[in-house]
Protein backbone atom coordinates (compact mmCIF):
# COMPACT_ATOMS: atom_id res chain seq x y z
CA UNK A 1 0.00 0.00 0.00
CA UNK A 2 1.12 3.35 -0.96
CA UNK A 3 1.41 6.54 0.94
CA UNK A 4 -1.08 7.79 -0.38
CA UNK A 5 -3.47 5.49 -0.12
CA UNK A 6 -2.29 5.37 3.69
CA UNK A 7 -3.41 9.03 4.05
CA UNK A 8 -6.78 8.78 2.29
CA UNK A 9 -7.74 5.41 4.35
CA UNK A 10 -6.36 7.72 7.60
CA UNK A 11 -8.62 10.34 6.43
CA UNK A 12 -11.72 8.19 5.76
CA UNK A 13 -11.36 6.49 9.58
CA UNK A 14 -11.51 10.31 11.09
CA UNK A 15 -14.74 11.22 9.30
CA UNK A 16 -16.80 7.99 10.44
CA UNK A 17 -15.35 8.80 14.02
CA UNK A 18 -16.53 11.97 13.57
CA UNK A 19 -20.03 11.04 12.38
CA UNK A 20 -20.60 7.85 15.21
CA UNK A 21 -19.61 10.50 17.97
CA UNK A 22 -22.46 12.69 16.61
CA UNK A 23 -25.03 9.83 17.39
CA UNK A 24 -26.91 11.33 21.01
CA UNK A 25 -26.58 7.42 22.84
CA UNK A 26 -25.76 7.28 25.92
CA UNK A 27 -27.39 11.13 26.14
CA UNK A 28 -25.39 13.44 28.32
CA UNK A 29 -26.10 16.87 29.61
CA UNK A 30 -23.44 18.19 27.70
CA UNK A 31 -24.84 17.01 24.24
CA UNK A 32 -28.49 18.13 24.95
CA UNK A 33 -27.31 21.20 25.22
CA UNK A 34 -26.31 20.92 21.73
CA UNK A 35 -29.32 19.31 20.16
CA UNK A 36 -32.47 20.69 21.83
CA UNK A 37 -31.63 24.40 20.44
CA UNK A 38 -30.43 22.98 16.95
CA UNK A 39 -33.49 20.62 16.45
CA UNK A 40 -35.80 23.77 17.77
CA UNK A 41 -34.12 25.69 14.69
CA UNK A 42 -34.72 23.48 12.50
CA UNK A 43 -38.26 22.67 12.97
CA UNK A 44 -38.92 26.67 12.90
CA UNK A 45 -38.10 26.25 9.25
CA UNK A 46 -41.30 26.00 6.93
CA UNK A 47 -41.90 22.82 4.99
CA UNK A 48 -45.22 24.50 3.55
CA UNK A 49 -43.22 25.32 -0.27
CA UNK A 50 -43.11 21.67 -0.04
CA UNK A 51 -45.91 20.19 1.74
CA UNK A 52 -48.45 17.60 -0.50
CA UNK A 53 -51.87 17.83 1.08
CA UNK A 54 -53.44 14.70 1.76
CA UNK A 55 -56.58 15.28 3.57
CA UNK A 56 -59.69 17.12 2.40
CA UNK A 57 -59.05 19.75 4.86
CA UNK A 58 -55.61 20.26 3.90
CA UNK A 59 -56.55 20.61 0.28
CA UNK A 60 -58.88 23.35 1.80
CA UNK A 61 -56.04 25.19 3.19
CA UNK A 62 -54.06 25.00 0.49
CA UNK A 63 -56.76 26.07 -1.62
CA UNK A 64 -57.79 29.82 0.37
CA UNK A 65 -61.13 27.74 0.83
CA UNK A 66 -60.10 27.84 5.12
CA UNK A 67 -57.94 30.94 5.98
CA UNK A 68 -58.48 30.35 9.76
CA UNK A 69 -57.95 28.48 12.87
CA UNK A 70 -60.97 29.41 14.05
CA UNK A 71 -62.91 28.11 11.27
CA UNK A 72 -61.33 24.63 11.53
CA UNK A 73 -62.12 23.84 15.36
CA UNK A 74 -66.02 25.22 15.06
CA UNK A 75 -65.79 22.89 12.01
CA UNK A 76 -65.40 19.67 14.58
CA UNK A 77 -62.57 18.34 11.88
CA UNK A 78 -59.93 16.99 13.18
CA UNK A 79 -55.98 18.11 11.78
CA UNK A 80 -54.20 15.61 10.43
CA UNK A 81 -51.25 17.20 9.13
CA UNK A 82 -48.98 19.67 11.39
CA UNK A 83 -48.55 22.01 8.38
CA UNK A 84 -52.16 23.02 8.59
CA UNK A 85 -51.18 24.15 11.65
CA UNK A 86 -48.36 26.28 10.29
CA UNK A 87 -50.31 27.37 7.48
CA UNK A 88 -53.23 29.04 9.68
CA UNK A 89 -51.27 29.88 12.62
CA UNK A 90 -47.64 31.73 11.14
CA UNK A 91 -45.32 31.94 14.21
CA UNK A 92 -45.88 29.47 16.43
CA UNK A 93 -43.58 29.29 19.48
CA UNK A 94 -42.62 26.27 20.89
CA UNK A 95 -41.34 25.19 24.54
CA UNK A 96 -39.90 21.90 25.79
CA UNK A 97 -41.31 20.49 29.40
CA UNK A 98 -38.51 19.09 31.35
CA UNK A 99 -39.91 15.54 32.09
CA UNK A 100 -36.25 14.13 32.49
CA UNK A 101 -33.85 13.90 35.16
CA UNK A 102 -30.18 12.40 35.72
CA UNK A 103 -27.67 12.58 38.80
CA UNK A 104 -26.62 16.42 39.74
CA UNK A 105 -24.17 17.67 41.86
CA UNK A 106 -24.25 17.36 45.71
CA UNK A 107 -27.15 14.09 44.88
CA UNK A 108 -29.96 16.22 43.55
CA UNK A 109 -31.43 15.73 40.23
CA UNK A 110 -30.95 17.78 37.42
CA UNK A 111 -33.61 18.47 34.83
CA UNK A 112 -33.37 17.54 31.60
CA UNK A 113 -35.81 17.78 28.32
CA UNK A 114 -35.79 14.03 27.52
CA UNK A 115 -36.51 11.14 29.43
CA UNK A 116 -34.52 8.06 29.20
CA UNK A 117 -35.57 4.74 29.77
CA UNK A 118 -33.73 1.35 29.22
CA UNK A 119 -35.35 -1.96 28.65
CA UNK A 120 -33.43 -5.18 29.60
CA UNK A 121 -33.16 -7.43 26.44
CA UNK A 122 -30.90 -10.54 26.18
CA UNK A 123 -28.96 -8.69 23.74
CA UNK A 124 -28.56 -6.01 26.76
CA UNK A 125 -29.87 -2.74 27.75
CA UNK A 126 -31.86 -0.98 25.32
CA UNK A 127 -32.41 2.77 25.30
CA UNK A 128 -35.35 4.89 24.49
CA UNK A 129 -36.28 8.65 25.16
CA UNK A 130 -39.10 10.77 25.28
CA UNK A 131 -39.89 14.72 24.76
CA UNK A 132 -42.72 16.57 25.83
CA UNK A 133 -43.50 20.26 23.58
CA UNK A 134 -46.06 22.46 24.04
CA UNK A 135 -46.40 24.80 20.99
CA UNK A 136 -48.52 28.31 20.61
CA UNK A 137 -48.75 31.97 19.25
CA UNK A 138 -49.29 33.96 22.22
CA UNK A 139 -52.71 34.47 21.34
CA UNK A 140 -55.62 32.32 22.10
CA UNK A 141 -53.78 28.88 20.52
CA UNK A 142 -52.38 26.48 22.20
CA UNK A 143 -51.42 21.99 21.35
CA UNK A 144 -49.19 19.65 23.81
CA UNK A 145 -47.96 16.66 22.15
CA UNK A 146 -45.89 13.91 23.40
CA UNK A 147 -43.09 11.69 21.00
CA UNK A 148 -40.74 9.13 21.89
CA UNK A 149 -37.71 7.39 19.63
CA UNK A 150 -34.32 5.89 19.75
CA UNK A 151 -32.97 9.02 19.33
CA UNK A 152 -33.96 12.62 21.07
CA UNK A 153 -33.27 14.26 17.44
CA UNK A 154 -36.27 12.23 16.52
CA UNK A 155 -38.49 12.15 20.02
CA UNK A 156 -38.49 16.12 20.17
CA UNK A 157 -39.65 16.41 15.74
CA UNK A 158 -42.44 13.59 16.95
CA UNK A 159 -43.60 15.44 19.58
CA UNK A 160 -43.63 18.90 18.07
CA UNK A 161 -45.44 17.56 14.75
CA UNK A 162 -48.40 15.75 17.23
CA UNK A 163 -48.36 19.00 19.66
CA UNK A 164 -49.46 21.23 16.19
CA UNK A 165 -51.94 18.29 15.37
CA UNK A 166 -53.31 18.41 19.18
CA UNK A 167 -54.33 22.90 18.89
CA UNK A 168 -57.04 24.37 20.73
CA UNK A 169 -58.93 27.71 21.04
CA UNK A 170 -58.35 29.07 24.67
CA UNK A 171 -60.82 31.66 26.46
CA UNK A 172 -59.69 34.60 27.50
CA UNK A 173 -60.90 37.66 29.06
CA UNK A 174 -60.97 39.47 32.65
CA UNK A 175 -63.11 37.10 34.98
CA UNK A 176 -61.66 38.97 38.55
CA UNK A 177 -63.95 40.98 40.47
CA UNK A 178 -61.02 42.72 41.97
CA UNK A 179 -59.84 44.36 38.05
CA UNK A 180 -62.75 44.86 35.85
CA UNK A 181 -60.45 46.19 33.16
CA UNK A 182 -62.51 43.84 30.21
CA UNK A 183 -58.84 42.93 28.43
CA UNK A 184 -58.28 39.61 27.64
CA UNK A 185 -55.41 38.99 30.06
CA UNK A 186 -56.38 36.00 32.17
CA UNK A 187 -59.50 33.55 31.86
CA UNK A 188 -62.89 34.39 32.27
CA UNK A 189 -64.40 32.10 35.05
CA UNK A 190 -62.77 29.21 37.14
CA UNK A 191 -62.07 26.15 35.20
CA UNK A 192 -60.79 22.47 36.87
CA UNK A 193 -58.31 20.18 35.16
CA UNK A 194 -57.46 16.29 35.92
CA UNK A 195 -54.95 13.58 34.50
CA UNK A 196 -54.48 10.44 36.35
CA UNK A 197 -53.87 12.02 40.40
CA UNK A 198 -53.11 15.15 38.94
CA UNK A 199 -56.05 17.75 39.79
CA UNK A 200 -55.41 21.87 38.81
CA UNK A 201 -57.96 24.33 39.77
CA UNK A 202 -57.47 27.91 37.66
CA UNK A 203 -58.67 30.95 39.09
CA UNK A 204 -58.80 34.27 37.21
CA UNK A 205 -56.39 37.00 38.62
CA UNK A 206 -56.35 40.86 38.61
CA UNK A 207 -53.76 42.61 36.09
CA UNK A 208 -50.68 42.68 37.27
CA UNK A 209 -50.53 39.72 39.57
CA UNK A 210 -48.65 37.72 37.18
CA UNK A 211 -48.67 33.69 36.06
CA UNK A 212 -49.03 32.37 40.50
CA UNK A 213 -47.60 29.27 39.26
CA UNK A 214 -44.53 27.00 38.32
CA UNK A 215 -42.03 27.17 36.17
CA UNK A 216 -43.45 24.42 33.59
CA UNK A 217 -47.09 25.51 34.08
CA UNK A 218 -45.89 28.91 33.35
CA UNK A 219 -44.53 27.79 29.74
CA UNK A 220 -48.31 26.61 28.61
CA UNK A 221 -49.74 29.92 30.27
CA UNK A 222 -47.73 32.26 28.21
CA UNK A 223 -48.04 30.33 24.91
CA UNK A 224 -51.72 30.90 25.30
CA UNK A 225 -51.45 34.52 26.00
CA UNK A 226 -52.22 34.22 29.36
CA UNK A 227 -50.74 36.58 31.55
CA UNK A 228 -52.46 37.11 35.34
CA UNK A 229 -53.50 33.95 36.52
CA UNK A 230 -53.90 31.57 40.07
CA UNK A 231 -53.48 28.43 39.88
CA UNK A 232 -54.39 25.52 42.72
CA UNK A 233 -52.91 22.07 42.52
CA UNK A 234 -53.32 18.50 44.09
CA UNK A 235 -51.70 15.45 43.55
CA UNK A 236 -48.29 13.84 42.36
CA UNK A 237 -47.23 16.98 40.43
CA UNK A 238 -43.74 16.06 39.80
CA UNK A 239 -45.38 13.85 37.66
CA UNK A 240 -44.83 16.62 34.87
CA UNK A 241 -46.46 14.95 32.30
CA UNK A 242 -49.56 14.85 34.11
CA UNK A 243 -49.38 17.73 35.51
CA UNK A 244 -49.36 19.82 31.80
CA UNK A 245 -52.27 17.26 30.91
CA UNK A 246 -54.47 18.72 34.14
CA UNK A 247 -53.95 22.30 32.98
CA UNK A 248 -54.42 21.93 29.42
CA UNK A 249 -58.41 19.62 30.09
CA UNK A 250 -58.92 22.99 32.66
CA UNK A 251 -58.24 25.18 29.71
CA UNK A 252 -60.03 23.17 27.08
CA UNK A 253 -63.41 23.37 29.62
CA UNK A 254 -63.34 27.32 29.57
CA UNK A 255 -65.73 26.56 26.07
CA UNK A 256 -68.40 24.26 28.07
CA UNK A 257 -70.78 27.29 28.60
CA UNK A 258 -70.48 28.15 24.50
CA UNK A 259 -73.41 26.63 23.21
Amino acid sequence: MTEEEKKENENNNVEEISIIEQIPLPIKAEELKEIVPEVIKLEEVSEIDRWIPKTILGKAVMEGKVTSMDEVLESGKKIMEPEISDKLLPGLKNELVLIGGRAGKGGGIQRIPVRITAKMHQSGRRFRTSSFVIVGNENGFVGIGKGSSIEARTAISKSLKKAKLNIIKVKRGCGSWECGCGTEHTIPFKTKGKSGSVKVELIPAPKGVGLVANDEAKKIFRLAGIKDIWMKSRGHTSNRINFIYAIFDALKKLYVYER
